[in-house]
């Protein structure tokens, strides 16, 4: 693959470049690269300050549509971030999560198979299953994978995820690698209910926004699910990472049909730890003491987020494979990424 970031000749297909990690990727394709991009999404209002910028077109369109399919599989390098991709909507629209997660990525697989593009396809670290506290690292070609029965819908999200990876491995002719996020966190990060979104977000717009509005932060269960935060600027240097040893004849082969963890596993805590840290970082950021703040609040899973909720204990990534074959690691500490974080979203939503 001839994909040197300054050839100009080439574009890059984003499939979900109005998200929270497309927006980011696509700063960097403009600010490292000679490349174009021809971006995919339902609304870009995060890419405000790139919709007439001269190296990009955008697509407002989904991969339901066969002939916009057809239009992003034309382009050498194809990355597919799109997904519904938050625990509430996995119990009320587990038909729909399934539909984006595993029929439309099988689609978009088919046609890059066709075309001959190489397709870096964004999964989940939920395709290992409901893990346990003592659960060690999970790496990437050897840990099983157990999920909870099917009345616990909220399972939808990583069955569609991980049979759309077992698509994608066993279809002939593709050229592809697939991306394993562990909890990238960062500016642009979902949306505040009742004011770009609706529902409940992830963990971290969860908890900036009870933050900003003075209330108290959940915790499901408790809060002592473990979790690895990792910058998302980490995880665009991964991606490049990839893009410089996809270009290499020598090293092409190490990173095609290969699935990587990109997460940082020194940045691992319990829920309430991070609720503790981020009460913490707020505190400082308004310049009040942390005792004005609200006390988290322990609430269950299925009276927080509706039938059908389960959960993973903990999720620790092996990350030797990423080093081994691309030179990379994680390095932005966890503290630097959640004051980033709070910090735009306090500034963003506080206008």
């Amino acid at each position: 693959m001839n994909l040197r970031l300054d050839d100009s000749s080439i574009t890059v297909a984003i499939v979900g470049c109005g998200g929270f990690i497309g927006s980011h990727l696509l700063d960097a394709v403009l600010e490292r690269t000679r490349w174009r991009v021809f971006g995919v999404d339902l609304d870009f209002y995060r890419l405000q300050h790139r919709l007439n910028h001269e190296r990009c077109e955008f697509l407002c369109a989904d991969l339901a549509d066969p002939a916009v399919v057809e239009r992003i599989a034309k382009f050498p390098l194809v990355v597919n971030l799109a997904a519904i991709c938050t625990p509430s909507r996995y119990m009320g629209e587990a038909c729909e999560v399934i539909r984006s997660n595993y029929d439309h990525p099988a689609a978009l697989a088919e046609a890059c198979a066709k075309s001959g593009s190489w397709l870096v396809h964004f999964s989940t670290s939920e395709i290992y299953g409901k893990t346990t506290p003592d659960s060690g690292e999970l790496l990437e070609d050897e840990t099983p994978a157990v999920f909870g029965p099917v009345s616990a819908s909220r399972w939808s999200y990583a069955t569609a995820k991980l049979l759309a990876e077992r698509f994608i491995a066993g279809l002939p002719g593709l050229r592809w690698t697939v991306v394993r996020p562990f909890n990238f966190v960062g500016p642009y990060m979902d949306f505040m209910p009742g004011v770009d979104g609706e529902g409940i977000p992830r963990v971290l717009a969860n908890f900036s926004t009870a933050l900003l509005r003075g209330e108290p932060l959940k915790l499901v269960n408790g809060g002592k699910a473990k979790r690895c935060f990792t910058s998302v600027h980490d995880a665009v240097d991964f991606l490049f990472a990839l893009f410089d040893a996809g270009s290499d004849p020598e090293r092409c082969d190490g990173v095609l049909s290969q699935a990587f963890n990109v997460g940082n596993a020194e940045n691992e805590v319990s829920v309430a730890e991070l609720a503790a840290r981020m009460r913490s970082i707020f505190a400082k950021v308004r310049g009040v003491d942390v005792s004005t703040l609200p006390e988290p609040q322990v609430v269950s899973g299925e009276e927080y987020y509706g039938a059908g909720y389960d959960d993973s204990m903990r999720r620790l990534p092996s990350v030797e494979k990423a080093q081994r074959l691309l030179g990379f690691k994680a390095a932005i500490p966890l503290d630097t990424a959640l004051e980033e974080s709070l910090l735009w979203f306090v500034k963003h939503y506080s206008v």
